[in-house]
């Protein structure tokens, strides 16, 4: 296997399994369209690939030297899912037009991936295994392969929202669905919590 190829492998397994990022891009399909999410999807992408860029040019060493950033970024994280949770939670259920909301917004899915811990150990550890020698071609290699992996497997998760929304056109199922939604992410915030 080439490194490109073990690259993409990596970048796949860590950007298409469920996490909060990939559940509010679901959640931005069902309730606001597949154009709408493209917002929070490419947001998301962009904050993760840069933190991922950075973390290869040296901010691991920052990081080795305050360890205690790590906590700061983890209790952040944990708040503001918990608050998007909430936000989905009381949702009143009514879809695209009918919302005056536009869904995520691209600097909302980038704040996102900053505050996701599992992106900081992503990047961490997808640096350290592809380019821990500092070898700068490598980093910017990766992060373009991450790149592209990561939209498409956020967006794959943005599309699938868009597919159920046809299956949510009364507000009843759209609360259930937001609900089922908030309890992923606060179940999410809470495992961050006891990992």
């Amino acid at each position: 296997m080439t490194v490109l190829l073990s690259m993409a492998a990596f970048a796949l397994a860590s950007s298409i399994s469920p996490g909060p990022v990939n559940v509010v891009a679901l959640s931005a399909g069902a309730q606001h369209g597949f154009a709408a999410s493209m917002r929070h999807v490419t947001g998301a992408t962009v904050g993760f690939t840069l933190l991922l860029l950075l973390i290869g040019l040296g901010l691991h060493e920052l990081l080795a030297l305050f360890p205690n950033l790590i906590d700061i970024v983890k209790w952040a994280g944990v708040g503001f899912l918990l608050y998007m949770a909430y936000k989905l939670a009381i949702d009143d259920g009514k879809l695209g037009a009918d919302k005056p909301t536009r869904g995520p917004s691209f600097a909302y899915g980038a704040a996102m991936q900053w505050l996701n811990p599992k992106a900081w150990l992503a990047s961490l550890a997808g640096m350290g295994a592809y380019a821990a020698d500092g070898d700068g071609r490598l980093v910017w290699q990766f992060t373009v392969v991450y790149f592209v992996v990561c939209y498409l497997s956020i967006a794959s998760w943005a599309y699938a929202g868009t597919f159920l929304r046809r299956y949510l056109q009364e507000p009843k199922r759209v609360r259930l669905f937001n609900r089922a939604m908030a309890a992923l992410l606060a179940a999410s915030a809470l495992y961050l919590l006891v990992a």
